[in-house]
């Protein structure tokens, strides 16, 4: 997958990849005018230079990271998904389903929200 096939080839676990490259190429897909970088050695998607949504990858879970602010705005979503949370993170277990539905959420919030977003991270 462009832009991300060196970290995907990096993930030991052949089941954590195959998901992995999954839940990537799916956004790369409903959203394809969002870029497709790494940074901190993890994949991510942004919008005309703001973040939109990043991951990282776990011996436990697939690590979504998507801003806090974007976090509390889908909380009851992530409650009703059954995903262990924090402030900064969301965890999709390897062995639970990906809610896309959430991820669609928090992707076009993020579109939305940052529309005019000059910097990279909210301030």
């Amino acid at each position: 997958m462009e832009g991300f096939s060196e970290f995907l080839a990096g993930i030991d676990d052949p089941f954590h990849r195959e998901r992995t490259e999954e839940v990537l190429t799916w956004i790369k897909n409903k959203y394809p005018n969002l870029n497709t970088e790494i940074k901190w050695k993890q994949p991510m998607f942004t919008d005309h230079g703001t973040f939109i949504i990043g991951f990282s990858v776990s011996k436990k879970h697939l690590a979504v990271a998507p801003e806090s602010v974007t976090i509390t705005h889908v909380e009851d979503d992530i409650v009703k998904a059954g995903y262990d949370y924090t402030k900064e993170l969301i965890r999709i277990p390897w062995n639970g389903p990906v809610d896309y539905n959430l991820l669609e959420k928090m992707i076009e919030f993020n579109i939305l929200d940052k529309a005019n977003c000059s910097t990279f991270w909210r301030k």
